[in-house]
């Protein structure tokens, strides 16, 4: 297995997520566990240092999913603030909870709750609120 990159988070978003985990059961959120064990390892930064190609909740990601090389490109979102026309993900889905903290042009594998895992790799972070000055989405 490749080894984990280094993820950045927000100590807001950081947070805002714990809250949210401690909200929710393991059986509520299968991998509940690894999302946790991302925030514990992940570096914390303040909204305003961190830098603009990181994947932050609310941003707006290009992404890869490989082998398939099938791209997309979603908004992070909490839970509730996708939309029904397909733009976002939910930082509860496994892609919305592997995303988070990654920079451009790393990539990581992911469990699924089928027990296989994923592997993506960011292309591009289109939009980051924290880029564009929004330091409390």
């Amino acid at each position: 297995m490749k080894q984990k990159p280094e993820i950045l988070v927000t100590t807001l978003d950081a947070e805002r997520l714990e809250i949210l985990l401690d909200s929710l059961s393991p059986t509520a959120f299968p991998i509940k566990s690894e999302l946790e064990e991302e925030l514990e390892r992940a570096v914390h930064v303040a909204p305003q240092n961190i830098p603009p190609d990181v994947v932050t909740m609310n941003s707006t990601v290009r992404f890869e999913l490989q082998p398939s090389g099938e791209e997309h490109c979603l908004k992070l979102v909490y839970p509730g603030g996708h939309n029904d026309e397909g733009g976002s993900i939910s930082i509860l889905a496994p892609v919305g909870s592997a995303l988070l903290g990654l920079s451009e042009g790393n990539g990581i594998s992911w469990p699924r709750p089928d027990g296989r895992n994923l592997y993506l790799v960011v292309k591009e972070v289109v939009d980051q609120p924290e880029r564009s000055g929004n330091y409390d989405l």
